[in-house]
């Protein structure tokens, strides 16, 4: 498989608010980026970020196949996270689970499988036996977990998504755009990064059975460490893949791939790129002093301000200077204003777009001067 970065055909690098969902924001910005004519549709993102560094077709509805097990994952995790289960907490395999077809990881009534191996089964073996077993662990039943899975969706903003089932088997309910996996595999990755642990192994055994990973990006891909591939004859081979050098992440989506070595030279070409044509730059660190806020209806009549949070941007690489900023103030003077409070935004910009922002926190607090305070001050501001 080669791993070399493909040459260009000139489609468009866009990126997102931070802490957006991924939404394209600069179509207008003209890289290079791989061409990969045989797939259906791509998204490259950047975890950190948000942003979308490329993108075919990213919003078209298609079958997900297993790629659908990345929403039963999430909602496990939230499940044991609250405490609803619990990793060593075995549970019951029902016969529903038992004959599910398709990719097993080989569980059966009578026989002890825990949460964290029945986890295992549904990352690494894709196995649907597994994902139907967690989610009547879960909400009791599968169609109750379908609706945990579109409730959860609609939250997350994946728009046009929906789900028909917890597994992937072909059904014409079923379907997800490539934005839409992306969107889900940032919330489960900053939410749950222990999803990583599982998602990196390259070989599982339960049952006296080892299985080899269905993820093949991971073997001779050494950055590469998750997520999930999925395919059926509708869907295609469909590669949700994550990788992480020099301590940055990103995230490539194909679907539709023609076979495996495809999806994986495809999902290799565009995490290349990003690394080869973007950086990520902390514009301004949390609590950085940014300026002084002025109101001669204010006692004191000025104040330093600072950021509230730190704002990073994924830009073009070598272009990090050409970054702007802009800051707006609120008006405050008849009220006062509390130390911490939120007086004005910081904005990041590049060519004139917006790539990402933080409000303005007062450094102390500010009691309104009063009509004598007020004409004091505009009197020494006047001399």
């Amino acid at each position: 498989m080669k791993a070399l970065l493909r040459r260009p055909r000139a489609p468009f690098l866009a990126f997102a608010l931070l802490f957006g969902s991924g939404s394209s924001l600069a179509a207008d910005l003209q890289a290079p980026a791989p061409s990969i004519p045989n797939c259906t549709s791509y998204v490259l993102m950047d975890f950190r970020t948000g942003a979308i560094l490329a993108e075919k077709r990213p919003n078209l509805q298609l079958p997900p196949a297993s790629l659908t097990k990345l929403m039963t994952a999430y909602l496990t995790y939230k499940a044991l996270a609250e405490g609803r289960l619990h990793w060593q907490q075995q549970i019951p395999v029902s016969n529903v689970a038992w004959h599910t077809g398709g990719s097993s990881m080989f569980i059966q009534p009578n026989l002890p499988v825990t949460v964290d191996q029945l986890m295992h089964g549904l990352i690494i073996d894709s196995g649907n036996d597994a994902a139907v077993a967690l989610a009547q662990a879960v909400a009791g039943t599968r169609a109750s977990f379908v609706a945990e899975m579109n409730a959860e969706a609609q939250k997350m903003g994946l728009t046009g998504a929906h789900y028909s089932n917890v597994d992937g088997l072909p059904d014409p309910g079923l379907h997800l755009s490539a934005l839409n996996i992306a969107t889900l595999s940032r919330n489960l990755i900053q939410r749950y990064p222990q999803v990583i642990d599982i998602s990196k192994i390259k070989f599982y055994r339960y049952n006296h059975i080892t299985q080899r990973s269905w993820n093949p990006a991971l073997f001779g891909h050494p950055s590469i460490d998750g997520l999930k591939t999925g395919h059926t004859n509708a869907a295609g081979h469909c590669m949700d893949t994550t990788a992480l050098r020099d301590g940055r992440r990103l995230i490539a989506v194909v679907m539709g791939a023609p076979n495996w070595p495809a999806g994986v030279d495809d999902v290799v070409a565009l995490l290349n790129y990003g690394y080869a044509f973007t950086r990520d730059v902390e514009a301004v660190p949390q609590g950085a002093l940014i300026g002084v806020y002025r109101d001669p209806r204010l006692d004191p009549q000025k104040f330093t301000v600072k950021a509230a949070h730190s704002v990073w941007v994924t830009v073009p690489t070598g272009e990090q200077g050409q970054l702007q900023r802009s800051v707006s103030y609120r008006q405050l003077g008849d009220h006062g204003v509390a130390a911490g409070a939120v007086v004005g935004t910081l904005r990041i910009t590049l060519h004139g777009k917006v790539l990402g922002e933080t409000p303005l926190l007062a450094s102390q607090a500010s009691k309104p001067a009063g009509t004598l305070g007020t004409w004091w001050h505009e009197a020494k501001d006047a001399l």
